[in-house]
């Protein structure tokens, strides 16, 4: 039975105003359900909520404002459907526009870091390992508590701008060290180093561990030395997309692994963890899966689910190398990233390469792309996995090197050995 202390009931009563007590009866309903028997202070909050779906969460967000609602904890914000900075167009109607952009400013008002980038943790958004905070956003979530260590569940829209207000949120799951502990050991070691270092193998590799492992908790060995921020970036936000991921472990990489038993909670653990050797079939399988386009035709590249880091615009342009992209070519990252491009004259030189930028929202989510039919390629196993439900477009995946030399020859060029 959940317990409430003296000060948050008087919070659900509204001793601080209506929007407060409104969010603090959302978090308190929400652990109810889960069947957590408290709540929890939380340090931070990342907001998924305030991406325009319909005017009901532009008109919540309004009310919570109108109740006098802020945050009580640093929040940064996801994306949301329009970019306003102005790198891209974005082709919503006059009033979806209007209400986008209002739902936007509402959360802004309610204290929340503009941000607008589902990489917050690009943007300085890092909680210290073991701080317990609210994060939305699949990859977000998975980055957070993998690379990061903090500890946060996978919170929903709205649920998370509530946890925001009340600076609190349910004890349960991966909140709890018991639930963290990998049972499953996935020994990668097998698989070839070139492989394994290479750009196009993690988000393949994300695909097949979230299609394999759903939702339980995970350590991978044999990867050390072969992981990046990026490279593990991509990991999890492919295995969010494809499966229920919310945390993995790289044995000898992230804060929890330092070694396999310390993942699994001991050599107990360790022993009695179900064991998978992943292999080159079933990696060939995910990769394939990734793609549902055939023949060589490619009419747009999409690069930036999640939000591309300035390290790999930089790798963009090293590849781009002075060519000009035949057809569009969308980059999309983070207002702090076209911050850094602006000030060395980056972002210039590129567009007039061909690409376009695309801040504070992407192409999967808001219409931007030219036509909603045709074969987009992505490196992204996120964008791979939702770009035909949500904009029509079938796929090619392929490495970044892939979609730069893709787009310079107007048509499918990709490097498969890599795969054989």
């Amino acid at each position: 039975m959940l317990a409430l202390t003296q000060e948050e009931r008087a919070l659900a009563a509204g001793e601080q105003g209506r929007g407060a007590a409104v969010a603090m009866r959302v978090v308190a309903e929400a652990a109810r359900l889960m069947g957590a028997p408290r709540l929890l202070p939380i340090a931070s909050a990342h907001i998924d909520g305030a991406l325009y779906h319909g005017d009901s969460g532009t008109l919540f967000a309004e009310a919570l404002v109108d109740g006098g609602a802020r945050v009580s904890v640093p929040a940064t914000l996801n994306v949301g459907a329009l970019d306003l900075v102005g790198c891209s167009r974005v082709r919503l109607g006059a009033r979806a526009r209007e209400m986008a952009r209002r739902m936007m400013r509402a959360y802004e008002r309610m204290g929340c870091a503009p941000t607008w980038t589902c990489a917050p943790y690009q943007a300085g958004h890092r909680p210290p390992a073991g701080a317990d905070v609210a994060w939305g956003e699949s990859n977000a979530v998975a980055f957070c508590n993998s690379v990061l260590g903090a500890r946060t569940n996978r919170y929903g829209d709205f649920l998370d701008i509530a946890c925001a207000i009340a600076g609190r949120a349910p004890d349960y799951g991966l909140h709890r060290p018991e639930n963290r502990r990998a049972t499953v050991v996935v020994d990668a070691s097998g698989l070839s180093p070139g492989l394994r270092g290479s750009e196009a193998f993690w988000p393949v590799f994300g695909t097949w561990y979230g299609l394999a492992l759903g939702s339980a908790i995970g350590v991978v060995a044999g990867l050390q030395g072969f992981a990046t921020e990026d490279r593990l970036k991509a990991l999890g936000a492919a295995a969010a997309s494809s499966g229920g991921v919310g945390l993995f472990h790289v044995a000898g990489v992230t804060p929890e692994a330092p070694d396999l038993a310390t993942a699994c909670g001991g050599p107990d653990g360790l022993a009695a963890a179900h064991v998978i050797h992943v292999d080159g079939p079933a990696l060939r399988a995910a990769a394939a899966r990734l793609s549902t386009a055939e023949g060589d035709a490619v009419d747009a590249v999409a690069i930036g689910s999640p939000h591309l880091s300035l390290d790999e615009v930089v790798e963009l342009d090293r590849l781009l190398a002075g060519r000009t992209a035949r057809i569009p070519f969308y980059a999309c990252t983070g207002r702090h990233v076209i911050s850094a491009l602006d000030a060395d004259g980056r972002r210039a030189r590129l567009e007039a390469q061909g690409i376009t930028f695309v801040a504070d929202t992407c192409v999967v989510v808001t219409p931007i792309l030219e036509r909603t039919d045709g074969v987009l390629m992505t490196n992204s196993g996120k964008f791979a996995h939702y770009a035909p439900g949500n904009t029509g477009l079938a796929v090619q995946y392929g490495a970044l090197a892939d979609c730069v030399e893709s787009a310079v020859a107007g048509r499918l060029v990709r490097e498969d050995r890599l795969w054989s």
